[in-house]
């Protein structure tokens, strides 16, 4: 049974999750640029990423106004009440300035330190998922309606569709690159979607085998890690029994995750 909290959280990261992608797929300018850079010249922020946060954040602000806040574009409040919500307002950032459509909403809770809520929302795929700790991993689609997700049963490591991405400091790139020309000959092929969001969920829904990155950051992680575990899959980081983090991400169905992370580690892949 989920714990009503619990409950309250998922209900709460559902709503922010949909606004905000709706503030974001129906209200993009035109002439949309950026408004500013972060890690490089091409680690952007748009007038968009700011809007939707400061939605996403007001609307938490006013329901649950003892809760700590960590959003990508600055927002960060300690709370006293043990919940934090953990924010990135628009993932994929770059594809939402050039017009592409893989791009997500993605708004977990954390309670005490641990990921209970996660929900991200895709609008151009009229797909939102969702999963609260215990209770499974589900999508709600414009077609299918509601369905729970499970990750694909597990092919050989050399037949694994695996996702990765790039961070936007040159030197962290330039290794990532070589990292995915090692890969590319021992999996059926590489993806690059430009959302750890959506990845995380793709491989929740069977959509990917497998999926990798390092420099992620705890917005990036933190809905869609609780999903894809939700539904099955596992998750980690460098170390075994590690949790995903900045060093390195793994993603993947329980027969592709170890030798995956072995490949990983035999490649150096959280080195510059």
């Amino acid at each position: 049974m989920t714990d009503p909290l619990h409950a309250e959280l998922l209900e709460l990261a559902r709503e922010a999750a949909r606004r905000a992608g709706e503030l974001l797929r129906d209200g993009r300018p035109a002439d949309l640029a950026v408004a500013a850079t972060k890690s490089s010249a091409v680690d952007v922020v748009t007038e968009m990423d700011i809007a939707a946060e400061k939605l996403i954040t007001g609307l938490i602000a006013e329901r649950r106004p003892e809760d700590g806040v960590l959003g990508e574009e600055g927002a960060s409040t300690a709370g006293s009440s043990g919940v934090r919500w953990v924010v990135d307002p628009l993932d994929g950032t770059v594809n939402y300035l050039y017009g592409l459509p893989t791009w997500a909403v993605s708004v977990a809770a954390e309670q005490d330190g641990v990921t209970v809520a996660g929900a991200v929302f895709a609008p151009m795929r009229g797909e939102a998922y969702h999963a609260v700790l215990g209770g499974g991993a589900w999508v709600t689609g414009a077609r299918e309606g509601e369905r729970r997700l499970a990750c694909r049963p597990s092919p050989p490591l050399d037949q694994a569709l695996v996702s990765t991405g790039f961070n936007y400091v040159a030197e962290v790139r330039d290794h990532q690159a070589e990292v995915a020309r090692r890969l590319i000959p021992l999996v059926r092929d590489i993806r690059r979607g430009g959302s750890a969001a959506i990845d995380l969920c793709d491989v929740a829904a069977g959509r990917l085998d497998g999926y990798f990155e390092r420099g992620l950051h705890p917005w990036d992680l933190a809905a869609g890690d609780l999903i894809a575990r939700e539904a099955g899959a596992r998750t980690g980081g460098r170390h075994p029994g590690s949790a995903p983090s900045g060093e390195l991400a793994v993603s993947a169905s329980p027969g592709v995750f170890d030798p995956l992370l072995h490949l990983l580690e035999d490649f150096g892949a959280w080195h510059d």
